[in-house]
């Protein structure tokens, strides 16, 4: 299973972002082979309009199973996340990403 965390940086001790659309970075963890992928979206900041739908857009290719986020994504955004089967869960914004792995796996996020 891949699973997509909005973060801060680009290691395990990162800060989470608790923002989609405008995410700083993607991290992601595939269970299966233990690799880590990264994913600069720094850029995304200067886009004045669909910042979230371009990011959701962009988080597809990745073919990821899981999202996890502070806030989840916005409206537009979320159909895309949706029409890709990607599964949100949402609470982890004040979390390292190490942090938010592990709440995850334990059941204490809200999925969305």
């Amino acid at each position: 299973m891949k699973i997509l965390l909005t973060a801060k940086g680009t290691n395990w001790d990162s800060k989470m972002d608790p923002r989609f659309g405008r995410t700083e970075f993607f991290f992601i963890y595939d269970e299966e082979t233990d690799a880590i992928e990264t994913y600069d979206n720094r850029a995304i900041a200067d886009e004045a309009h669909g910042a979230g739908p371009k990011t959701a857009q962009k988080m597809t290719e990745y073919n990821v199973n899981v999202l996890i986020t502070g806030n989840g994504p916005g409206g537009n955004a979320d159909a895309v996340v949706k029409r890709a089967g990607t599964k949100v869960y949402v609470g982890a914004g004040d979390m390292t990403v190490k942090e938010a792995y592990e709440a995850y796996k334990n059941g204490e996020l809200r999925e969305a």
